[in-house]
């Protein structure tokens, strides 16, 4: 099966996921009040989703590896900032859980999606 847009792709929906759940603790309470951690926090977990569309828009393989790898260690700081959140008691250790959680499962899926790009043909995508 090739896949034509990016929207297609199972690791750019579960960042999608990832988002707006991102955005919906983040209006609230304590992180409603904390414009840098708030916004910090946002904009690596829209950091994942943009190098993912960004790197399967440029159709070389290589550069939609680059930007994976970027993805990935977007997810890495959205992992460390709820770790500050959860320390700094905006966010319960269910909600932590539950965040961390979706962000693993990003960065499982990035990194299986690097593995089998790295394992096929240098000229398929």
């Amino acid at each position: 099966m090739k896949i034509n847009r990016f929207e297609e792709l199972e690791v750019w929906q579960l960042s999608r996921t990832l988002i707006k759940e991102i955005y919906k603790v983040t209006n609230v309470g304590q992180f409603k009040k904390d414009f840098a951690l708030r916004e910090q926090l946002r904009r690596a977990a829209i950091s994942v989703i943009s190098n993912i569309a960004e790197g399967f828009e440029r159709r070389t393989k290589n550069e939609l590896i680059q930007f994976l790898f970027i993805s990935k260690g977007s997810s890495g700081e959205v992992r460390s900032q709820l770790y500050v959140s959860l320390d700094l008691n905006y966010i319960t250790k269910d909600t932590f859980t539950d965040l961390f959680n979706l962000t693993e499962k990003v960065t499982r899926s990035l990194s299986g999606f690097i593995k089998y790009l790295n394992s096929t043909k240098t000229s398929e995508k």
